[in-house]
């Protein structure tokens, strides 16, 4: 598309935040994004409209709340916006991310440590051992569990000693639906289960996997193989992979060059076709290198 075909408008960018998490996750990346003028929208999941302390007194609105319920929500908040919209979901705000561009959602999708969608059978150690606490008793099934400090440092923020995670758990952290948990699992081996997306539909937004190298909640390999299952499509699917980063990649430090990068990806492969060159001058001063790892187009 020529330059003078390019929209006027200024996408809307909506982040969609993970289990055991809020949108107070993504601050850095609200902060940043609006500073370079554009509009961002960071909801909560349903029931979660209150701040971290609030939520761990309460946490009963997570109690047996299932996927299609949160991804019909932002749906709804979707629709509803008058600007184009660039979708970015980290964890299983992900997994939502590739479910509503599944629906015809979105300029763009950026997913980032993304739990894997319907009949990627692939269920590393490391994931095992990071969701035990929950998978591992049936009778957290309609519960909201919460991660011990020492297993959110397993499982989020590996890249930190246990004093440094601590202040993370202590500032993010709330209880998780295991019910959500639980139909990612039984998802693995159904692909009809209630994450499925039509991997071959050629119509959808493109779609950027950013995947942690050193990421033990959801391994690269995840990522690899969910990239894999839309080979069959011919809408943009590419995959990046960050070395050293962690499932706590969105507040992990140097987490700007991620926020850069997934911003640049969205908007040069959506029908806005900004250079990185033009989104990295709206930005404070923060080294990309996009040209020295550019994303693989399949796996």
């Amino acid at each position: 598309m020529s330059t003078s075909a390019r929209s006027t408008i200024n996408p809307t960018i909506v982040l969609i935040h993970g289990l055991w998490l809020t949108p107070r996750s993504w601050e850095g990346w609200i902060d940043r994004y609006q500073k370079a003028g554009y509009k961002v929208l960071a909801p909560p999941w349903p029931g979660l409209e209150g701040e971290v302390e609030a939520i761990r007194r309460d946490p009963s609105a997570l109690k047996g709340l299932r996927l299609t319920t949160v991804v019909d929500h932002y749906e709804r908040i979707i629709r509803k916006l008058d600007t184009p919209v660039i979708l970015m979901g980290h964890s299983f705000g992900g997994l939502i991310v590739q479910l509503l561009v599944d629906r015809g959602l979105g300029e763009a999708g950026v997913v980032i440590d993304s739990a894997q969608s319907a009949g990627v059978p692939v269920l590393p150690f490391s994931t095992v051992r990071a969701t035990l606490s929950v998978l591992g008793n049936p009778f957290t099934f309609n519960k909201a569990v919460s991660l011990t400090p020492s297993q959110f440092n397993y499982a989020f923020t590996n890249e930190l000693d246990p004093v440094e995670s601590r202040k993370v758990y202590d500032r993010l952290a709330i209880p998780g639906s295991a019910r959500i948990l639980w139909d990612g699992a039984f998802s693995l081996l159904n692909p009809r289960a209630s994450s499925r997306v039509n991997y071959g539909r050629n119509d959808r937004a493109p779609l950027l996997f950013i995947a942690g190298g050193s990421d033990h909640l959801v391994p690269a390999s995840v990522n690899k193989a969910n990239v894999r299952k839309y080979a069959k499509s011919n809408a943009v699917t590419a995959y990046r992979e960050f070395p050293g980063r962690t499932h706590n990649t969105v507040g992990q430090a140097g987490w700007e060059q991620v926020a850069d990068f997934a911003l640049s990806w969205a908007l040069e492969n959506s029908h806005y076709q900004v250079t990185a060159d033009e989104v990295q001058a709206a930005f404070a001063p923060t080294p990309m290198r996009v040209e020295q790892d550019r994303p693989e187009a399949r796996m």
